[in-house]
């Protein structure tokens, strides 16, 4: 079999696309609820007719072309579309607000966006004379006044089946590596956005390795619900894209266990909150009867015999093990449609509790690490190479090592060139020999395998001199169905306390069953019942932890936290300087009497 060529831009994928002759390159579904296909030789001629547009429009090589919009097929086309006439197009959240919006397209410097929705059309609108934008072209039809259809350009695109066109085609083939192929503003847990700036060869050389163990083809279908804004999921389409395989498009969240049921996907790739939901889920079903909850606990106390052999891709041979299968593990599988055969988990730290309990569910979850900087992977645990625990073994074409105080380093082809006009945040960050600072404290075991320890930024120093990283304690929390979020404070104080958002779901249906149920959110979590029940979930984390890192006080809020109130980033991270701010208060009372404090339990 002769091997693929390796990539040099992102264009190079993208004929590889248009040249599978694949039918079913895409799914989408209509307003009817059906879901539709797009062929490879249609995602071609809407890229070309959309190309063909945006220069008619004035677009030139180096325009950077704002993209505002849901996970849709509009979207690929659109990427390829900008990314085919040598321009950048800048991916936006659809959840931003208006303002939020105009400082990016500002700082970006569009021209040209391109909108989902009449609702991103209406935020877009209002801000208008804050940018420079000149033409806004909608998705959605009929267009309103002031926005161009998206229909309208590609009418008649496909007429020309899978003819190409050679000046389209030179275009496109005349990209370089080295040219500006997006600007990612990264959300951020701390600080203000900052535009990333990825080259083609950057994110070309990170696709030529990223997923080459996986084996990926034109069997292999990926629901693309991850939002595309992120670098995530995009990478995702893209080595999808690469290996034939299908994407199928989930513009809502709320629509994805049904998808999931009707696509059945071979591939998942989910933030850790996905699967700690998934796995709270089946928790609080089993709740639901004695019965169910001793089976799963059955179920996930045999398996754990047996995850060391899950993990390494093996279905173990005992009988139990095949009886628990059939009863419990294969209704968890059901959750992701029931044919999934790889699951990845990025875009934030998955806790080793939770990869453990997916493999003794018989689930092995190949947890992986990267940056938007570095267009993403640096490393990944594979079904070659894997130790739970770790984010896998880096990328053969990537350099790592580590800092004096542990912050890991790294340096390649997929390592961005700086910040968008941030010349002191590029100084601050990558060193006169191309190693980029990535805020992360690591190290390495014997085999060459990589562990994450925390952000340097989060690191909680106590007034003892201890340093606590937060995240792995959280996660921890994180394991029991009552609990949605945890942030952990304590810099620069004596002992470590915790915010805790309640699962409220789970948590109502606990209070209905004992008496204390019908009440508003903040009742509910001043209750001492339920201080109480959380105190016991805090103290079992405890009975893990060493002295200096244990939860001495904590606070139970009644509030959910979401990307859309302003605590979580996209990728389902909490904001800890947007945390800390909003309940200075009650952080000011966990510590109240600090200077006494002695040992105490968490109240």
């Amino acid at each position: 079999m002769t091997p693929t060529p390796a990539l040099a831009t992102i264009n190079d994928l993208f004929f590889r696309v248009a040249a599978a002759a694949n039918p079913r390159a895409v799914l989408w579904q209509d307003a009817a609820g059906q879901w539709q296909p797009i062929s490879s030789d249609q995602m071609y001629q809407r890229v070309r007719a959309l190309a063909t547009a945006l220069l008619r429009f004035g677009a030139q090589k180096g325009d950077r072309i704002a993209l505002i919009s849901e996970n849709r097929w509009e979207w690929a086309i659109t990427d390829f579309a900008v990314l085919a006439i040598g321009a950048a197009d800048v991916p936006i959240y659809p959840t931003l607000t208006g303002e939020q919006i105009a400082e990016l397209l500002r700082d970006a410097g569009c021209r040209m966006a391109i909108v989902s929705t009449f609702q991103q059309f209406e935020k877009l609108a209002a801000v208008r004379a804050q940018t420079q934008l000149d033409r806004i072209i909608i998705m959605d039809s009929p267009a309103p006044q002031g926005a161009i259809a998206l229909s309208e350009l590609l009418a008649g695109a496909d007429a020309p089946g899978s003819a190409h066109d050679p000046v389209f085609d030179a275009l496109a083939h005349s990209v370089e590596p080295r040219d500006l192929a997006t600007l990612i503003y990264t959300s951020g847990t701390t600080g203000e956005p900052k535009g990333v700036a990825l080259t083609h060869g950057n994110i070309a050389a990170n696709q030529n390795f990223a997923a080459a163990d996986f084996g990926f083809d034109s069997t292999d279908v990926c629901i693309s619900f991850l939002p595309l804004s992120h670098v995530t999921a995009r990478a995702l389409d893209y080595v999808m894209y690469n290996a034939g395989a299908q994407v199928v498009y989930c513009s809502q969240f709320d629509k994805l266990p049904q998808a999931m049921r009707e696509i059945r996907p071979t591939v998942i790739v989910g933030v850790p909150r996905v699967y700690e939901k998934i796995r709270q889920a089946v928790e609080q079903k089993a709740a639901e009867s004695p019965v169910k909850k001793r089976l799963l606990g059955w179920a996930i106390h045999l398996g754990s015999r047996f995850a060391g052999t899950v993990y390494d891709g093996r279905q173990p041979d005992a009988i139990t093990w095949k009886i628990a299968n059939k009863l419990i593990y294969s209704k968890v599988r059901e959750a992701f449609g029931g044919r999934v055969d790889t699951f990845v988990s990025g875009g934030a730290p998955l806790g080793v509790d939770t990869a453990r309990w997916f493999a003794a569910a018989g689930i092995a979850l190949w947890e992986g690490y990267g940056l938007t900087e570095t267009s993403p992977v640096i490393a990944l645990n594979t079904p070659l190479r894997h130790r739970m625990g770790s984010v896998g073994a880096p990328l053969p074409n990537v350099e790592l090592k580590l800092a004096e105080d542990g912050e890991l380093l790294v340096r390649g082809p997929s390592v961005f060139a700086g910040y968008w006009h941030k010349p002191a945040a590029n100084a601050e960050c990558i060193d006169s020999q191309g190693w980029f600072r990535t805020g992360d404290v690591a190290h390495f075991d014997a085999d060459g395998f990589l562990y994450i320890t925390d952000r340097k930024k989060e690191l909680l120093k106590t007034s003892g001199g201890k340093l606590v990283a937060p995240q792995p304690i959280e996660n921890k929390l994180k394991n029991n169905v009552l609990v949605a979020n945890v942030a952990l404070v304590g810099d620069r104080h004596k002992f470590i306390a915790a915010l805790i958002a309640p699962n409220f779901a789970a948590l109502e249906e606990w209070a209905g069953r004992h008496g204390v149920g019908g009440q508003p959110h903040a009742r509910l979590v001043a209750d001492p019942r339920v201080v109480s029940l959380y105190g016991e979930i805090v103290r079992e984390v405890n009975s893990t932890l060493a002295s200096f890192e244990t939860v001495k006080r904590f606070r139970v809020v009644p509030d959910e936290w979401t990307q859309e109130s302003g605590e979580l980033t996209p990728s389902m991270k909490i904001k800890r300087r947007v945390l800390t701010a909003r309940y200075a208060a009650a952080i000011a009372e966990l510590y109240a009497g600090e200077a006494t404090a002695r040992g105490e339990s968490a109240s």
